[in-house]
Formats: structure tokens, C-alpha cells, sequence
């Protein structure tokens, strides 16, 4: 058997003997530990390893040796790439620089305080590698046919609930054989099979959650406070409010995470210094949640709010109603669409909005393109860029420093397989069953050019989910949600009676807003965490005046 490898690269001998001693001993029974001396020995001995076939799922590197993690990436893509650097805080350590560049994933502080410490952070990097690799157990098994639009809804939930799932295309036999062996045949699909047998035959999304195991009915018609949306906004409203005491209801259309859940990499985030995977971290809030006693229930769309005396009451798809005298709205943004017919008949089978984390693997060795200029478009496309052959970034205006962070822009700028197409628009495209071509519009040149595309991803904004809330609740043109001071300047439509309302309250007294569905927020996860956490202190305040 081939044991992945952790190849190390130290110049000094010392270090090194006791790197590759120290890494046998704690994970030689999974791994091989190999290395060498200086840089020109590393890239020949991984040449080598290029050549046998043997798989390298760690690279651990000093900071005189840098380069090898750019010269090897070729070889190995999906390694992960550790820097080793002296402590240093200051703007120049190679680690900001080769972390902003993309060249390395991780880094180690020298002097670690001791081993522990040092090789528990190891096994986290090698448990991340093992985590994007085929799984070997699959607790679903999803057969469809190829281009199958449903499949994108399947993946998704899949993915943000940490599931491991294999695809079966019908097309092929080992599809076929699962149908056979389940007893069905094809005129109905996709399938999705558990490991315990279970069969979900054309599953709809109430399904899929019965499926993964969480709650699609509310039975809790009466609490203290009702949230509505499951994105960082919403799930830290209930972290806090559960903990705090309050009965606490959580609502959520579709599944947790809001647009932070599919997120690949989210680098800004306090705490993560290497940046943690938005489906990650939007899962352990939700765990959280429930632990501290919140009522979690997925799958079900709110569509109106009425007051009834001092209570409000979110009604429910299902027809069911929750009342509560504090309503917390984080029902976050829906994508804004490009607008382009072809193309939006094509969405699911090669045309994405947002960035489809769970599509990343299906595209490698692909020509794939990505429209926006924000954050999200960035880091749709510096993780893309790990798989696909190309990645084309579709930018309306001039620049990218406008609208996105400095460190994903210079994450961009580096990426040697990402293309920026500047003053540039997406007016067509199509294909048979699927995408395979775009229509580009260069406006600076004036010229329209057809290319070849595996796959478009769109992130242009997103329009408020406000429609389902009554007209009393003040909104600006673009359906925001005004709060605080904000209704008084822009709206006399407010119902608080004398008192001016508190800073994250609707026009509707005890309905508050948190996140993206608010005027004026800042689009980060970190913001809409600390509005979420605010929210609920508020409701406290309104509850006791």
C-alpha cells in the first residue's frame, strides 16, 4: 500500500533529523515521512514522487525555502503547503506575504511552546487534506442523470451538512446497478440512497433534511423571540438568545448557512487565522444553537407577519403560525440574476448563482468563469482556480479594489491560472442540455467574442428577502429593511408611539433586523455575527420597557 506523504524541507540538519524523526513517530502509521536538505533536492526528490504516482498530502517548509511550494504546486495541487517561519508580527514576515499570495495554506511559528502543540496542529492540516479527497465512505448516493438541474440542490445540502455523497450519472453502469439493486428503474429520478438502505425517490428539500436527520415540522407555536433566516445573522441571534434564557424559535427557508455556507474560505474572520471554510463554520454556529437550546426548524419558508395586542405572529408555508413578542428578521439576500434567457434556463446545468462550493471538484481540468467584482466572486475564484485549468473573472468596471478586499485582490493577482477581464459583460451563452459557450461584450475594445465554458458562476449582489413581511415595515427602494434612526430619516412609516426605536428596530415595535436584509450593513459574516449578537440584547431591552 501507498501511504500519503509529509515531505518536509529544512536546510538546517539538525532541525531537520528531528522533524523527520518526530513526524515518523506520530504519523508514520498513516504516512510516509520524507524531505530534504535544500530546495534544488526537494523539487528533484518530488519530481520523483510526481513520477511514481505516489500521492503527497503535506508539504512542511522553511521560510529560506519558499519557493519550492510555488515550484511543486504543479506537481501537487492538492497538497497542503505549511510555511515554517521565525515569530515575526511584523507586515513583512514571508508568511503575510506567501498567506496573501496563495503560495502557502498554513504556517508554524518558531519556537512552538511544545510538541503537542506543534503536531496537534499538524493533524488538523492533514485532516483537512484527507477531508477533500474522494470519500471512502458515502452516507448517500445520489444517481441521476448527467446535467440533472436537481442534482445542484442535492450537492448543496450534502455539502453544507458535511455529509460524504458519491454521484452515479444513470448514463453509467454503476448507476444502473444502484437502481437495480434498490429495486427502481430510471423513469423517476434522481435517487438518493442512505447507507442504511433508505431510499428517496425524487427527494424535494423537506426530504433531504428528514434525510440528514434534522427538524422540517415546528410544533412550538408560542415563544419569546422567533427568528427568521439561518445565515451568521440569524444563527448567533439564536447562540445568544438561547443561552440567555429566551425561548427560542429558529425558521430557515432552505438549510443553515445563508450565502456565508457556501463560501469556500473565509480569511477575515477573527479567530481563523488561515481562514476557515464558510459550510464549516456556519455548521458549528448551528450545533451551537441547538445546544444552547434553540428550536431549529429547516425547510420552512416564513410568508407574513402580522401584530396581534403586544405579540407577533410569522406565519408558515405549512400553515402553522409562531408567536412571539420579539421577531428577529436575518432572512439575509437572494442573488440578483444576470437577466440573460439562455442562460437562466441553463441554471444547475453548468450556471450557478453563488459560489457553489459543492461544484468545485466536478470542475477540474474545465474553463470556468465567474461574474462579480466582490468578495465572493474572489474567493469563488481562488478556490475554483484549485480545480478548473482556467478560471476568467468578469469584471463590469475598472478594478477590483473598489469592491473587494485587498488581500483577495492580490490573491487574484497572483493566481498564475486566474484571467481578469476588465470592462467586460456576460450577454449570452448556451448549450445543448448544458453550458458550453459565452458571450462576452468587451467594452473597452467594442468587440463581442464567443468562448468555450464549462461553467459560469454569477455573485453581481443580491436583492433583500423582504417580499413576505407586511408594507408597515419601512423599507428603502431597494426593499432593505430600515432600522433605527434610519426610519425616522427616510420614512414616517413607524408605529413606536413616542419613543424613538431601537437602533436595530424595524417600524414594526419588537421586530428587529440583523445581517444583510438591513440597510446600511456591513456584507461581512463577522458584521452580521455582531448584529445578530446585538439584536439580542436589544430584544432584552424591548421585553423590559
Amino acid at each position: 500500500m501507498t501511504w500519503p506523504v509529509i515531505f518536509v524541507v529544512e536546510h538546517d540538519p539538525r532541525s531537520f533529523r528531528v522533524l523527520l524523526a518526530d513526524l515518523t513517530r506520530r504519523f508514520g502509521r498513516a504516512f510516509a515521512v520524507k524531505g530534504a536538505g535544500s530546495p534544488e533536492a526537494a523539487l528533484t526528490a518530488m519530481q520523483e514522487l510526481a513520477r511514481a504516482e505516489e500521492p503527497v498530502a503535506l508539504l512542511l517548509v522553511d521560510d529560506d525555502s519558499v519557493d519550492v511550494l510555488t515550484r511543486t504546486h504543479e506537481l501537487y495541487p492538492q497538497a497542503k503547503r505549511v510555511l515554517l517561519v521565525d515569530r515575526d508580527y511584523s507586515s513583512t514576515s514571508p508568511a503575510v506575504q506567501a498567506i496573501a499570495l496563495g503560495r502557502a495554506d498554513y504556517h508554524l511559528v518558531r519556537p512552538w511552546a511544545d510538541d503537542e502543540m506543534m503536531y496537534r496542529t499538524v493533524s488538523t492540516f492533514l485532516s483537512s487534506w484527507t477531508k477533500e479527497q474522494e470519500p471512502n465512505f458515502e452516507l448517500f448516493r445520489i444517481i441521476a442523470q448527467e446535467g440533472d438541474s436537481r442534482v445542484l440542490q442535492l450537492r448543496d445540502v450534502m455539502t453544507r451538512f458535511s455529509m460524504p455523497f458519491g454521484f452515479y450519472p444513470v448514463e453509467r453502469e454503476a448507476g444502473r446497478r444502484l437502481l437495480r439493486e434498490a429495486g427502481l428503474d430510471a423513469s423517476r429520478l434522481p435517487v438518493v440512497i442512505r447507507h442504511d438502505g433508505h431510499v428517496f425517490v425524487d427527494p424535494h428539500l423537506p426530504d433531504l433534511a428528514r434525510a440528514i436527520g434534522v427538524s422540517v415540522t415546528n410544533d412550538v407555536d408560542v415563544c419569546d423571540v422567533a427568528i427568521v433566516g439561518a445565515g451568521p445573522a440569524g444563527l448567533t441571534a439564536a447562540v445568544y438568545a438561547a443561552s440567555e434564557g429566551l425561548d427560542t424559535v429558529l425558521l430557515e427557508r432552505a438549510v443553515s448557512g445563508g450565502q456565508a455556507g457556501t463560501s469556500p474560505l473565509i480569511r477575515n474572520y477573527p479567530g481563523f487565522p488561515h481562514g476557515i471554510a464558510g459550510g464549516d463554520l456556519m455548521g458549528q454556529t448551528c450545533e451551537q444553537a441547538w445546544l444552547m437550546g434553540a428550536h431549529i426548524v429547516f425547510a420552512q419558508q416564513a410568508v407574513g407577519l402580522e401584530r396581534r395586542g403586544d405579540r407577533q405572529v410569522v406565519h408558515l408555508l405549512d400553515g402553522s403560525d409562531v408567536s412571539a413578542p420579539a421577531v428577529v428578521i436575518a432572512t439575509g439576500i437572494d442573488w440578483r440574476r444576470l437577466g440573460v434567457p439562455r442562460l437562466e434556463a441553463l441554471v444547475g446545468s453548468g450556471v450557478f448563482y453563488g459560489a457553489a462550493v459543492s461544484e468545485s471538484r466536478a470542475m477540474q481540468d474545465q474553463d470556468v468563469f465567474v461574474v462579480g467584482a466582490g468578495n465572493s466572486a474572489g474567493q469563488a475564484a481562488t478556490h475554483l482556480a484549485r480545480h478548473a485549468r482556467t478560471v476568467t473573472l468578469v469584471v463590469r468596471g475598472e478594478s477590483l479594489a473598489k469592491s473587494a478586499s485587498a488581500y483577495l485582490v492580490r490573491a487574484v493577482e497572483a493566481t498564475p491560472n486566474i484571467i481578469v477581464r476588465y470592462r467586460t459583460e456576460v450577454v449570452d451563452g448556451g448549450g445543448e442540455g448544458r453550458l458550453e459557450y459565452l458571450t462576452l461584450a468587451d467594452r473597452t475594445a467594442g468587440a463581442v467574442e464567443r468562448v468555450p465554458a464549462t461553467a459560469l458562476f454569477i455573485m453581481i449582489g443580491g436583492e433583500p428577502h423582504t417580499q413576505w413581511l407586511p408594507d408597515g415595515i419601512a423599507r428603502d427602494d431597494q426593499g432593505y429593511l430600515l432600522t433605527g434612526r434610519g426610519i425616522r430619516e427616510e420614512s414616517a412609516a413607524h408605529g413606536h408611539h413616542g419613543r424613538a426605536p431601537l437602533p436595530l428596530e424595524t417600524s414594526m415595535p419588537g421586530v428587529f433586523a440583523a445581517g444583510d436584509v438591513r440597510k446600511g450593513s456591513i456584507k461581512r459574516v463577522a458584521s452580521a455575527v455582531g448584529e445578530g449578537a446585538t439584536a439580542v440584547r436589544l430584544v432584552h431591552e424591548y421585553l423590559g420597557s
